[in-house]
């Protein structure tokens, strides 16, 4: 609103943390201890490329996919150096209107601290087809997981939250973004979609090969893999059909959007970093096991 103060505009667009104390630590010290374990202990699996202009992470609880977000966001350290602003583009889980909607003013509180919304770059972001909404953002955890890591590893870093809901998806809207982007001399920006892959399980409602050990193998090596290989592949056309009929992503149209922003600033493929399942983090942390299993990958263009 024209004439108002940056600073009333922070206060009344504040975003609480509605996940921390259940996905991550809820204190600063708690949090904090938790990105340490995260954050990669050996150098990174592959080789990086000069600068990473957007990436995929997932979302689930950090004792379960933590490890492969903090992988993410030390290889854009490392690659990047500073970044100025994170677009995020997150799997929605509760909201179903159609069209992406942007968090588009104010910050987003973490227990280390806020993290401000870069509103000009938002602003332009809005313009290119997404609207505007707060209220859409107020329960989703897919992007405020990703907070903590940004407000660590990147303290002067902005974001602009955006969720991506597979209704009413507009597979050019990400090439609009990176064309944007790539226009940006002035500002550093990596774009970053979260999704989690393949929820499989009686729990879930998803048990095309059964349930067991090799039911659970599929949904690892086949199902998981057809999607991380479309989003590898940046097939935009591909990847939110194949995941609806497959179940293998929650946020499809997140990574659509991800991978068709870097093919406009230039990616021609991804690279894998990481894969790995909730089944697989049971037993090798806890030595249990489950019916059910999630999968995670991380991935950088």
């Amino acid at each position: 609103m024209q004439g108002r103060k940056p600073k009333d505009e922070f206060i009344n667009a504040s975003r609480k943390p509605v996940v921390a104390g259940q996905f991550y630590g809820a204190t600063a010290d708690e949090c904090l201890s938790e990105i340490r374990d995260c954050l990669p202990k050996e150098p990174l699996p592959v080789e990086l490329p000069s600068s990473i202009v957007a990436a995929i992470v997932p979302h689930a609880g950090w004792v379960f996919s933590g490890d492969l977000a903090a992988m993410v966001f030390e290889a854009i350290r490392q690659a990047n150096g500073q970044v100025d602003t994170f677009v995020l583009f997150g799997a929605a889980h509760r909201y179903f209107n159609g069209g992406a909607v942007v968090y588009d003013r104010g910050a987003w509180e973490t227990p280390l601290g806020p993290v401000a919304v870069d509103a000009e770059l938002a602003a332009e972001i809005v313009a290119l087809g997404a609207h505007a909404d707060l209220s859409a953002h107020a329960g989703e955890h897919s992007i405020e997981v990703q907070i903590p890591f940004i407000r660590h590893l990147f303290p002067e870093a902005k974001i602009v939250p955006v969720l991506v809901p597979v209704a009413g998806f507009d597979p050019h809207f990400g090439t609009r973004v990176g064309q944007l982007l790539v226009n940006k001399k002035d500002k550093r920006v990596v774009c970053i979609a979260s999704t989690d892959l393949t929820h499989y399980g009686p729990r879930y409602g998803f048990c095309p090969e059964g349930v067991g050990p090799k039911a659970l193998k599929w949904a690892r090596q086949v199902n998981d893999m057809e999607f991380i290989s479309l989003a590898l592949r940046m097939e935009i056309d591909k990847i939110v059909g194949e995941a609806v009929s497959k179940d293998n992503a929650c946020g499809p149209a997140a990574v659509a959007t991800a991978a068709a922003a870097a093919r406009a600033m230039g990616r021609t493929h991804g690279l894998l970093l990481g894969h790995t399942t909730s089944i697989d983090v049971l037993e090798t942390k806890f030595h249990q096991t489950s019916e059910e299993s999630v999968g995670y990958a991380a991935i950088v263009y």
